[in-house]
Parts: structure tokens; C-alpha cells; sequence
């Protein structure tokens, strides 16, 4: 059950580096590899404030600000100075290897026993299950420390995905799903579409950076390779939620997302627990990428050739 919970909880905080990785792979078609290094960034801002003594919550917000930064760079390299979208994902990303270098000051910064949000959540535990260790759920002994994180969990996700939802119903939010998928009409239309993707991949990467910075605070450290195939992974739980949704309009999506993070984060636990190598981690996570990529293709196949073979009848 700890496993359980603990899979759940992080595959919660990674719902919102999946938020990030729909803006700018689904609405502006644009595979954005800079969040590989905004996801680090933002667990070393996050991890180098908090050891300076900054409110964790202060901490976090400005982790979400140097994603936005970073996110920023990307897009005007690409559109100011015309660099692909790809390549100018890649040299942020790199980068951002030695800024977060830098903001860390060593590879890897523990926080076990700073003050962070975590530290927050456990002690709304001891007042929410009045001191108790553990409380009994579905029979199972759990830590109420862990229930309590993961309740937060749900609802921080429930409120960035809502304002999510609604952000894009907003003018702006319409606008850049309009320039993602039509860049010709909506320039006709008088908007700025160079502005539009500009903020719209600082806000995919400040989404990321927010992940990155909790789940350092979440995992008791930040690492200067934490961010590396955060991008496949947000890929993955984009596609495995489409897959089960099996629509693709922003509200479904976003359910997608949270849903196909908890399913990938569930799958890489059963498949760790069940003697696999952690240093196959990757190996296992691109196995279940290309699962999540080939089954849509073969689905359709059966199901054209089940409409043509009913035609026929």
C-alpha cells in the first residue's frame, strides 16, 4: 500500500509536468526538449533557496519563474532568431546543464532536513489525525503523512488543471490553441503569433519547473540529472491518456494527462518491484512510449478492417 501511495503521489506531481508537456507538444506541435533542463531548474532553484533559508512556498514560486525564463529563451531564439524549434529546445537545455550547475553549486543538494512544503503537510497531519503515526486504509496500516500528502496532491492538481481548463477557454488561451493548430488564419486575424507561442512555451516550462520543484522537496533532494527523459515521460502519459480517452479536446486532454501519469508512474513501479534493474529505468520507460505509440495505429487498423469486412456483408 506505502508503494501504492507513494506511486500515486508522484505520479501526481508529475501530472503537472504533463500540463506542461500538452501546452507545447499538442497546442503548438512543438516537442520542446528544454524541459529536460527546466525540470532540473526548477528543483535547484527550489532546493538552493530553501537551504538559504527562503519560505518554501516563496522558493517554489520563483522555480516557476526560472522555468518561465527558460521557457521564454526558447521561444524567442525561435522566433526572433528563426533557430528550429527543436535545436533551440536543445541549446536551452544544455545550457541550463550548466546554470543549473551553478544555482546548485554540486550535483546533488539533499533537503531531509530543511523546512519545505512537505514539512508543511506533516504537520497538518499531526493536527488533521491528531498525532497518530499511521490510520488504517482499506485495511492497510499507511503513514497519515503520506495520506496527507497525497490528498494535497489531488487537490493542487484539481485546481492547476481547472484554471488550466479555463485558461484556455480564455481569449488568449483560444488564440494560442487557434495559432497551434492554423499560425496563417490567426495572423489574418491581427493576433501576434510570434508573442503567442513565446508565452505560451514560458508557461509550459514554468509548469515543469513547478513540478521539478516539488518533487525535490517531495523526494528529500534535487539532482542535477533529475530532468533527464522528463520529456519522454511527459510524452508518454500525454499519449497513454489519449489512448484510454480516446478524445482530444483541452478538457479531455487534461484528464488524460493526469490519468496517463499515474498509469506510466504505476507501470515503472510494478516494473522496478518486480526485479527489473533500476538502471534500466529508461529501457523500460522507452518500451512503454512505443507500446503507448503503436497500439492507436493498430486499433485503427482492426477497426477499419472490421468496418470494411461489415461493408462488405
Amino acid at each position: 500500500m506505502t508503494l501504492l501511495i507513494g506511486s500515486l503521489t508522484i505520479g501526481l506531481i508529475l501530472s503537472i509536468l504533463a500540463f506542461g508537456v500538452f501546452i507545447s507538444f499538442r497546442v503548438f506541435n512543438m516537442a520542446d526538449i528544454t524541459v529536460e533542463g527546466s525540470f532540473t531548474l526548477g528543483a535547484a532553484l527550489a532546493a538552493t533557496l530553501i537551504i538559504a533559508g527562503i519560505n518554501p512556498i516563496l522558493a517554489t514560486l520563483a522555480a516557476m519563474m526560472g522555468g518561465f525564463i527558460a521557457g521564454a529563451v526558447t521561444g524567442i531564439l525561435n522566433t526572433r532568431f528563426k533557430v528550429n524549434p527543436f535545436l533551440a529546445g536543445i541549446l536551452v537545455m544544455i545550457s541550463l546543464y550548466s546554470v543549473n550547475l551553478r544555482v546548485m553549486g554540486k550535483s546533488n543538494l539533499p533537503l531531509l532536513d530543511k523546512t519545505t512544503l512537505l514539512s508543511y503537510l506533516e504537520s497538518l497531519s499531526n493536527q488533521v489525525w491528531e498525532g497518530k503515526g499511521s490510520v488504517l486504509l482499506l485495511g492497510w496500516k499507511v503513514a497519515a503523512a503520506d495520506i496527507t500528502v497525497l490528498l494535497a496532491s489531488i487537490l493542487m492538481i484539481l485546481i492547476i488543471g481547472v484554471l488550466l481548463y479555463y485558461f484556455f477557454r480564455t481569449h488568449i488561451g483560444t488564440a494560442m490553441r487557434a495559432a497551434g493548430n492554423n499560425p496563417q488564419m490567426i495572423r489574418a486575424l491581427g493576433e501576434n503569433t510570434d508573442l503567442l507561442l513565446v508565452v505560451g512555451i514560458a508557461l509550459a516550462n514554468a509548469l515543469v519547473a513547478l513540478a521539478g520543484a516539488i518533487l525535490a522537496q517531495y523526494q528529500g533532494f534535487a539532482d542535477v540529472q533529475m530532468g533527464i527523459g522528463m520529456m519522454v515521460w511527459g510524452i508518454a502519459s500525454l499519449i497513454i491518456g489519449e489512448v484510454l480517452i480516446g478524445i482530444r479536446t483541452p478538457g479531455a486532454s487534461i484528464i488524460g494527462a493526469v490519468i496517463g501519469a499515474i498509469l506510466f508512474r504505476l507501470l515503472v513501479s510494478l516494473a522496478l518491484k518486480w526485479g527489473m534493474n533500476p538502471n534500466d529505468l529508461k529501457i523500460i520507460t522507452a518500451v512503454f512510449v512505443l507500446i503507448a505509440l503503436v497500439l492507436p495505429g493498430i486499433s485503427s487498423k482492426f477497426k477499419g478492417k472490421e468496418e470494411k469486412a461489415h461493408a462488405r456483408g
